[in-house]
């Protein structure tokens, strides 16, 4: 059992720790599918040295803990849970002379972008309108349209949880991969900081849904913010189609022969695949997904949870849904594509309690 209030607490590094008496937020609140339940305590964490702090002391305690940062990638089950949650609230950004970032875990993902392409720094735009924290985005190696944050990342600062140090790690040491890190799935570290070497540029990186496209920095933002408006990727609290954990699966890859029979398949020309080394290649989740009769919108009008209008690769809140709603979604689109295909599609949300 977890051992604490229903308070929401303010930490602070150092031997005293700050109650602040109100109720803890539901998960529902704190993600951006807007369902789960309630922690059995949680803990607001407005520096690296607090959040360090406060897992150290939950890890002592035996305490079961989930850290929780923009809330983007997560599917947390329903009713009370007996976990604590740590909010990662650390915000700020610093630009050396080297033009590189250093960012604050808890700050938002899409001001990084912003703050970069206002001061003319190139190699995050493409990764505008991501939801979520900076903290977040080198445990699952967030990428879009050709680019990922492997490319830019330097280091992470880490809570290392099973040695108890605080240290800054080489991007090299997370064997990151697509939508992958050794951070991901495991509770061996917390990312308190990440360092990213941006460039001193008026264009763009190559944009993928522009046919390689460079264009200035700012009309690459826009470009990728409206291309992700369009899918529903952009959070807006009017709006159940962005009531998402954004692409709720990975692209699969399969041995090149697999990729043959499913195009034969089909019959269709032109279907994405693109090369993936070793004999692999890497397919869209979202064609699948269509071409398994998971139609937009599905499975109907009258379900809690629903693929997306506008993205099949989004599963969505439609206002009631629960988190057992969006499992059993999950577990449908899964059982057709497969059913299909004979491929298994990976869920890229973390599930809890589920």
């Amino acid at each position: 059992m977890v051992d604490g209030h229903s308070g929401l607490t303010t930490c602070s590094h150092g031997s005293q720790t700050t109650v602040v008496h109100v109720t803890a937020p539901s998960f529902a609140s704190l993600t951006t599918l807007r369902v789960g339940g309630t922690p059995a305590a949680a803990y607001e964490c407005t520096s690296a040295e607090q959040l360090a702090d406060t897992v150290a002391r939950l890890d002592r305690a035996g305490t079961p803990l989930l850290v929780v940062g923009g809330g983007s990638n997560l599917l947390v089950a329903d009713g009370e849970l007996d976990l604590a949650a740590v909010l990662v609230r650390n915000e700020g950004i610093t630009l050396d002379d080297d033009l590189r970032l250093r960012i604050q875990a808890g700050t938002e993902w899409d001001a990084v972008v912003a703050y970069a392409v206002e001061h003319g720094l190139g190699g995050i735009e493409a990764l505008s309108g991501i939801p979520g924290s900076a903290g977040a985005t080198p445990v699952q190696n967030v990428g879009a349209y050709g680019s990922e944050i492997a490319d830019v990342l330097t280091r992470v600062r880490l809570w290392n949880r099973e040695t108890g140090v605080d240290e800054w790690v080489p991007a090299e040491s997370l064997d990151l991969a697509y939508r992958y890190s050794n951070l991901k799935f495991t509770r061996r570290a917390v990312v308190l900081e990440i360092e990213l070497q941006l460039q001193d540029t008026d264009l763009s990186i190559p944009l993928r849904h522009l046919g390689g496209e460079r264009v200035p920095l700012a009309k690459a933002r826009e470009s990728v913010l409206e291309t992700r408006r369009a899918k529903g990727m952009v959070l807006d609290a009017a709006d159940y189609d962005t009531w998402s954990a954004g692409s709720f699966f990975t692209n699969p890859v399969v041995p090149s022969a697999v990729a043959d029979e499913i195009e034969a398949e089909v019959g269709e020309e032109r279907m994405p695949r693109f090369p993936a080394g070793d004999g692999q290649e890497k397919l869209s989740a979202a064609w699948l997904i269509e071409r398994a009769g998971c139609h937009r919108g599905f499975p109907g009008e009258d379900a809690p949870a629903r693929l997306s209008t506008k993205h099949t690769l989004a599963l969505t809140n439609r206002g009631q849904a629960r988190a057992a709603d969006i499992a059993d979604l999950a577990r449908r689109v899964q059982d057709q594509v497969r059913g299909a295909f004979g491929v298994e599609l990976h869920p890229e949300p973390v599930w809890v309690g589920l």
